[in-house]
């Protein structure tokens, strides 16, 4: 590899912690500068070139393939239920025809599946807004709907507020009978192109040391979410999956073909892997 950092993006969510945690505690030996933020802005410090890696909303690949290549087997994908993409609702969502959904600002690839969902599954007619969920409740001006991601997510959904909750990789699940694939790692393809080795093998590695031993992930992420260690080990085992097998590809290849039909992406990605 390259002796110089190579900037690695990390989604500020608590659902990476078994992935990043051997990298940042050193445990694993790297090259990377790890910078933290939304998904929604790696996304766009990809687009900028300004990260070489990057944990990014697959949607983001679909959008810009011919600028990147996937990591192998890496991913943020369920099998459902995932508990930390949900769609809260003060009613059913068979009422919720022509109603405003409001949609948080840091995700992307929950609002194309969001779309999908409504539009081609429910056959529903929806308007969108974006912003600040946890701002927009806290000012009392409280939507009808919301779509909440990542820690927000997993603080709102016992929310008294809210008393209907519906899972995105539940829905998607149901409807399709194949997981849903989240987040994936992406590497800038001019980027590749110079890389003696394959510097994904660290991520892989430290995700590896990280489910092998929740117990200390789990002890540095306690107390910023209101989960329990029980309910966080059940997160990080039974909600989330880090691997980007056979099933999660297919799951993503159906995602796009999808929401090219129904014209949120110009054409269908091609799946190319850093080689």
């Amino acid at each position: 590899m390259n002796s110089h950092l190579l900037s690695l993006g990390r989604i500020e969510f608590i659902n990476v912690a078994p992935v990043y945690y051997a990298l940042e505690h050193n445990l694993i030996p790297h090259h990377f500068s790890i910078i933290r933020a939304n998904p929604a802005r790696l996304n766009e410090k990809m687009q900028a070139g300004e990260l070489t890696i990057s944990s990014c909303s697959s949607i983001e690949y679909a959008r810009r393939w011919r600028n990147y290549v996937l990591a192998r087997d890496l991913s943020i994908s369920s099998h459902a239920p995932v508990r930390s993409v949900l769609l809260l609702a003060k009613k059913d969502i068979e009422q919720w025809d022509g109603e405003e959904i409001f949609i948080s600002g840091q995700s992307h690839t929950s609002v194309v599946l969001t779309k999908l969902i409504l539009q081609e599954r429910y056959g529903f007619a929806n308007t969108y807004r974006t912003g600040n969920v946890t701002q927009k409740i806290n000012d009392g001006a409280i939507p009808e709907i919301i779509l909440t991601i990542g820690d927000e997510a997993l603080r709102l959904q016992k929310s008294a507020i809210y008393p209907k909750a519906y899972d995105l990789a539940s829905l998607w699940k149901d409807w399709t009978k194949l997981p849903f694939v989240f987040a994936l790692w992406i590497v800038q393809k001019k980027a590749a192109r110079t890389l003696v080795d394959d510097p994904t093998e660290s991520i892989r590695a430290s995700r590896d040391m990280g489910l092998r031993n929740l117990t200390p992930v789990i002890q540095e992420v306690l107390g910023k979410t209101p989960l329990t260690h029980n309910e966080l080990e059940r997160y990080y085992r039974e909600s989330l999956t880090y691997s980007l097998g056979e099933k999660e590809c297919q799951g993503l290849e159906r995602f796009y073909t999808m929401a090219h039909t129904a014209g949120y992406l110009a054409e269908v990605p091609k799946i190319e892997f850093l080689s």
